[in-house]
């Protein structure tokens, strides 16, 4: 894995739409080479997003009252609520990386955020003719605790990660989450017993992993 410093931005809950709109000028700013490479952590209230391959039999039923959002990233169909920390990747890639290079680097910093916090992780190959399997696991239980959507523009990464912390997992189970109908979503809360201060825990873990200050 090659060095890749970040810069840092973080904020607490951000409405989904305003997070679409600041995303989009640090994209324009990196693709001018107006700023460095950044990782932007936060949070959303309630919100499912859904991305370019997600299927309409996958939507969650209206009548639970949480929106939905359409959006350009790829991946298919994920929720955002709070206590999940989520992490936008504003990176301009090498001459000799795409974007499924750079979301395999994200997986692996990601495990490496998650062995820190005694939460033993992993990424998965995508068997032969499978679609492809993006996010990570826990090795313990084998339920999914990060999803990833990603694309890029210019050379320039945008959208990113989303890691379940201590929110409420119930929204999940009311959509088929990343395309997956058997997926079981998981959090931090779920899979560890000492939750005290753990967002804070999560937020320093991914920070050091990504190399971002």
């Amino acid at each position: 894995m090659r060095e890749r410093p970040l810069t840092l931005l973080q904020d607490d809950l951000v409405d989904y739409e305003k997070a679409m709109e600041r995303m989009t000028d640090l994209v324009g700013q990196r693709q001018r080479d107006e700023r460095s490479d950044t990782l932007w952590l936060l949070s959303h209230p309630q919100v499912y997003t859904a991305g370019r391959r997600t299927l309409q039999q996958h939507l969650p039923d209206p009548s639970h009252g949480i929106p939905v959002v359409n959006t350009g990233r790829g991946g298919q169909l994920t929720y955002h609520g709070p206590g999940q920390l989520v992490g936008y990747l504003i990176v301009k890639l090498g001459d000799d990386e795409g974007i499924v290079d750079y979301v395999r680097e994200v997986e692996l910093r990601l495990v490496r955020a998650l062995d820190a916090l005694d939460v033993p992780a992993e990424r998965r190959d995508t068997p032969p003719g499978s679609p492809l399997l993006t996010g990570v696991w826990t090795k313990r239980t084998g339920r999914k605790i990060v999803s990833i959507g990603m694309r890029q523009s210019r050379g320039v990464t945008s959208h990113g990660f989303a890691l379940n912390v201590d929110g409420d997992l119930t929204p999940w189970g009311w959509a088929v989450a990343c395309g997956m109908p058997e997926v079981d979503m998981t959090s931090l809360d779920r899979e560890i017993t000492s939750t005290t201060g753990v967002m804070d825990r999560v937020r320093a873990a991914v920070a050091a992993a990504f190399e971002a200050s």
